[in-house]
């Protein structure tokens, strides 16, 4: 379980203070899938950053299956964020001196895991519909295909918690609504949980809940 309590975090913009999250507190049950929509600056990706750990808070608590993420050093929550969340970002972010296969791979690296993770990731590649790109490298492969290894590669270490921006950005119709239906299954079948910040009203509608942010605050859709 996901539960923000009372989460700030400021930034001083030419001398004024702009509230990017403002005292938001909401829930988020293990399995389920959550959609954040709202409009381009209203704060939707300041916080997934907080809750993934990578931004500090100014205020308030983040707490992930009963533990104060921010109570942590950086060894520990790093190895906590690793082991445990996983980040779909709005741009694929692929290292263009690794293939698919290899992209896909790279967290594992530092988890010092030692099961089979190249066939792991084999299945994942094919679970997204590109098995015959897994020796391809970034450069050889189009906006939608880049994004859909970026998917595949949330799940090669089995997070619980998927935190995605604009996960779908660059899919074309018909694989949006595979990859839609990947995050459902998973989530149903799996008990990942998923939290999603969309622009796409449809994604958003397929959610088992749906929250919406406005200069900082979350609310209740």
């Amino acid at each position: 379980m996901i539960e923000i309590k009372n989460l700030s975090k400021n930034y001083a913009i030419d001398g004024q203070i702009f509230k990017a999250v403002d005292d938001v507190s909401f829930s988020v049950k293990t399995g389920e899938m959550v959609s954040i929509v709202g409009h381009s600056g209203s704060g939707k990706t300041t916080l997934l950053s907080l809750i993934g750990g990578l931004t500090k808070p100014d205020s308030g608590q983040i707490l992930i299956d009963d533990i104060n993420i921010w109570s942590m050093d950086d060894a520990a929550l790093s190895k906590f964020r690793n082991n445990k969340i996983s980040f779909i970002y709005q741009f694929a972010s692929l290292i263009p001196t690794l293939t698919a296969l290899e992209n896909i791979m790279l967290p594992t690296a530092f988890g010092g895991r030692t099961d089979d993770i190249r066939g792991h990731a084999e299945g994942l590649i094919s679970l997204v519909g590109l098995r015959e790109k897994s020796g391809a490298y970034p450069s050889h492969l189009s906006g939608g295909q880049q994004r859909r290894v970026a998917i595949a590669r949330a799940f090669i270490n089995s997070p619980d918690i998927i935190l995605a921006d604009e996960p779908t950005g660059d899919l074309d119709e018909e694989t949006e609504d595979e990859i839609i239906r990947l995050f459902q299954d998973m989530s149903e079948k799996k008990k990942v949980t998923f939290l999603i910040v969309t622009h796409n009203k449809e994604i958003a509608a397929q959610s088992r809940r749906q929250l919406s942010m406005s200069n900082g605050v979350l609310s209740e859709k």
